[in-house]
């Protein structure tokens, strides 16, 4: 299995069945604030729900070269960041991610965006990346803000998630624009 680090402490790893249990226990260890952004928290109830998460990222990956990866910060798992399905025809991926508690504000998931980022349209050479995020959610919009991402607007009452419907920021960088600011 390949690992791509980021700096001396930080490296990405694709998902791997092995991965299930750390990812089980970040996530529980995580669920009261991951919660509140994510619908899937709560049905995540044991070790077995991970494992069919990850089967299923690494069969998504086989079919559409969609890529699941861990963020290890000093050999242990911090969190996830993902392309979802790539979307060949139109040569354009979004990117979801979330961190554990304890690893959030470090900087950590702009470097792996950035890595991301990166790779979809530099390496794949798709023409669009595209981020999507509560409009309350913060700390995740900070994240393709400080990219040079640029927001495109708001799609109203997106998501459902336990508090209700929240409304998504959508940020988009294009090829052209990221060869500008690399």
């Amino acid at each position: 299995m390949f690992t791509y680090p980021l700096d001396d402490h930080i490296e990405l790893q694709p998902l791997a069945l092995q991965h299930a249990r750390p990812l089980f226990i970040l996530t529980n260890r995580s669920r009261d604030t991951l919660r509140e952004w994510l619908p899937w928290v709560d049905a995540i109830t044991e070790v077995d729900h991970t494992a069919n998460f990850v089967r299923n990222a690494i069969k998504q990956g086989a079919e559409n070269g969609a890529i699941s990866s861990g963020i290890w910060v000093q050999g242990e798992l911090a969190g996830m960041i993902s392309f979802h399905e790539i979307n060949w025809h139109n040569h354009s991926v979004s990117i979801g991610y979330w961190l554990g508690q304890e690893y959030v504000g470090q900087g950590i998931m702009s470097s792996a965006c950035r890595a991301f980022v990166d790779y979809a349209l530099m390496e794949l050479d798709l023409n669009r990346v595209e981020i999507r995020c509560a409009t309350g959610n913060l700390r995740s919009r900070a994240i393709p803000e400080r990219l040079g991402f640029v927001l495109e607007g708001i799609v109203r009452e997106a998501e459902l998630l336990p508090q209700g419907f929240v409304n998504h920021a959508i940020y988009g960088m294009i090829q052209s624009e990221w060869k500008l600011l690399r």
